[in-house]
């Protein structure tokens, strides 16, 4: 197997065409390559695959890779323009395909455009490089607008395009980090917003369930993936009375009952076992050969169903609370595949 490459993240990729774009602005030959420093401490060059003046104005763009990570971005253009302002701060602005940020609880105050404090100070840095005068820094990405719409950046509160981000310029293959970073970014909105009783799913159909049989606002519903154990972790930390249900398939979430907290298939055991042997003590039978969670309830009648569900859920939910070891107030609902729920436990009323 050969090594998942690397990348740049969208706030490197600013930083240099913002540099690249100064140079120009400032009367100088247009570079083919525009160096910058990250964050720690490293240089890096940065092909610039087009760098031109218009009258007071100058932009230039640099392509984005991501390397083998499955980011949205990767392949498209940070187009970066630039113009002279008053006095010697640098100022930032939202092009096309920029979003603005529309909700309190983010690194970026409501009314900022979406771009982060790390790169906010790599772009000053690069255009010092070049100048001490006043800059506007206006960022764009084409076609941006419509890639949002497969980011977390709607239920975040950004509208009307992508975020400018990173924390060290670069970006790993499939990184946890990254998927930590918008589940924290995502509590703090709805910590913000005035939730006091969040909803945490593992993905799509969990969401799609809790807004079916649920009334929840945008904020409140948590796209959690595999990252339980991250994740309350950041919940322990918050002081306050907390209500939290936790809403999704069993084959998922009865890995909590063993403190499982990663519930990825390759990094966490199956969930067959315990379900079958909850099966086993609660009923007295065993069940067919069954390489699933949702094939044991399928085989199942419908009220040992619920039964089941109820016990599993139990388990869960005292699970979670000694993993959050204060009070805070624990539900669990459990769903089949096609988002109807099988059972709780601790009550749903807060969220109906």
């Amino acid at each position: 197997m050969k090594a998942l490459r690397g990348g740049f993240s969208t706030g490197a990729c600013a930083a240099a065409a913002a540099k690249a774009a100064v140079i120009v602005l400032s009367g100088r030959p247009g570079v083919a390559e525009a160096e910058i420093g990250l964050p720690r401490g490293e240089r890096v060059g940065f092909t610039v695959h087009g760098a031109v003046a218009d009258g007071d104005r100058a932009r230039a763009w640099v392509r984005k890779s991501a390397g083998d990570d499955p980011d949205v971005t990767d392949g498209v253009d940070i187009v970066v323009s630039v113009s002279w302002i008053d006095g010697t701060d640098v100022v930032f602005a939202a092009g096309e395909g920029v979003g603005m940020v529309t909700k309190p609880g983010l690194s970026v105050p409501p009314g900022e455009p979406a771009i982060n404090p790390v790169p906010r100070a790599m772009i000053r840095s690069a255009v010092r490089e070049v100048t001490g005068r006043g800059v506007r820094v206006t960022i764009s990405i084409p076609g941006g607008e419509a890639l949002a719409r497969k980011t977390f950046n709607p239920r975040l509160g950004i509208r009307g395009g992508l975020s400018i981000l990173g924390t060290t310029g670069l970006t790993r293959p499939f990184s946890c980090k990254a998927i930590q970073c918008t589940i924290e970014c995502a509590l703090n909105v709805s910590f913000a917003s005035g939730i006091s009783a969040p909803v945490l799913v593992p993905g799509h159909i969990g969401e799609g369930s809790a807004r079916k049989h649920l009334v929840l606002s945008d904020e409140q519903v948590i796209e959690v993936g595999n990252e339980w154990g991250f994740t309350l972790d950041v919940l322990k930390q918050r002081a306050g009375p907390l209500s939290l249900l936790i809403l999704g398939h069993p084959g998922k979430l009865a890995k909590l009952a063993e403190n499982e907290w990663d519930t990825h298939s390759s990094r966490s055991k199956s969930a067959v076992p315990l379900v079958a042997g909850m099966v086993l003590a609660m009923f007295g039978k065993g069940l067919p050969d069954t390489e699933t969670v949702e094939g044991i309830f399928a085989a199942l009648l419908p009220e040992e169903g619920q039964r089941l569900a109820e016990g599993l859920a139990g388990r869960i939910g005292r699970a979670v609370g000694e993993r959050l070891g204060y009070g805070a107030e624990v539900s669990v609902a459990l769903i089949n595949m096609k988002g109807d729920i099988l059972g709780a436990w601790g009550g749903l009323e807060r969220w109906q």
